[in-house]
Order: C-alpha cells, then sequence, then structure tokens
C-alpha cells in the first residue's frame, strides 16, 4: 500500500539552500530549463522559499537562514565542494542542455557522454557548488530489474 498522494505529480522534491537565492533562480531557469512555479520573498529581500518546476518534478530551495532546517545543512564550500545528493534532470536532448549550461556558466564536472546502462548525460555545478545530473536516461522506461 502506497502512503503517498495519488494526485501529486511527483512524490519527491529535493529541497536546497543557497547564499544568493535569487541568483540560483535566475541560473536554474536560464541554464537547466527549470519554470518558476511560485518565489516568496521576505521583508529583506531573501528568497524564503521557492519552487521551481521541470517538467513533472519540482525543486523548493531558498537563502541560507538560521532555522532548524538550515542548521542541519551544509554549503558545499564548506565541505570542500562535495556533496552528499545530486538531483537528476530527465531530459529529451542532453546536447541542448549541455550547450546551454555551459554558456551560462554551469561548471561541467563529468563531460557529456553516452552512458553504458543506455542514455546520454553530464553532471555539472552551479555557482554555489551544488552538482546536478542531467541526461536522457529515463528509469520509469525501463523494466524494472531485481524486484
Amino acid at each position: 500500500m502506497s502512503s503517498t498522494a495519488s494526485d501529486t505529480r511527483a512524490t519527491i522534491i529535493p529541497a536546497l539552500r543557497y547564499r544568493d537565492a535569487k541568483a540560483a533562480i535566475v541560473f536554474l531557469c536560464d541554464g537547466l530549463g527549470f519554470q518558476r512555479h511560485a518565489v516568496y520573498e521576505g521583508e529583506d529581500g531573501k528568497i524564503m522559499h521557492a519552487e521551481l518546476s521541470f517538467g513533472n518534478g519540482m525543486v523548493m530551495l531558498g537563502s541560507l537562514a538560521p532555522t532548524e532546517f538550515g542548521e542541519n545543512m551544509r554549503q558545499p564550500d564548506e565541505i570542500g565542494m562535495k556533496e552528499t545528493q545530486s538531483p537528476y534532470l530527465i531530459v529529451a536532448d542532453a546536447d541542448a542542455v549541455y550547450r546551454t549550461a555551459k554558456a551560462v556558466g554551469f561548471a561541467i564536472i563529468r563531460d557529456l557522454q553516452d552512458e553504458s546502462y543506455g542514455g546520454r548525460g553530464f553532471t555539472c555545478r552551479d555557482p554555489e557548488g551544488h552538482v546536478w545530473s542531467v541526461g536522457t536516461y529515463d528509469p520509469w522506461k525501463v523494466a524494472a530489474h531485481g524486484s
């Protein structure tokens, strides 16, 4: 039995924090093709909460803040530019997204390549160090192995 809402598009939504969330929103929209779904700005001009959609998925993000949630997160530059997660974006044309991401300044950390398991993709880092993987491999369209 599933504990998820049946009318929900995506039941897993990554949440990230940025020092300059306004700039991150522009960068993610211009470079990877996200769309602004909702952006809530605080009185101080910082982003309290933002939702960026991508196909039927979404990421949520906001400005760094000394909240209970924020105190449990670290930025990549605080931990040697490492990440413990990497959102994966399924795209129709990885080559086109690769060119756009490079043009707006994403650092390419794994070059565009055909994958041994199918699909074509690359991995990049945004200006604040978050790692994003992009590719045509769609695990929903591949027969489940080991299930």
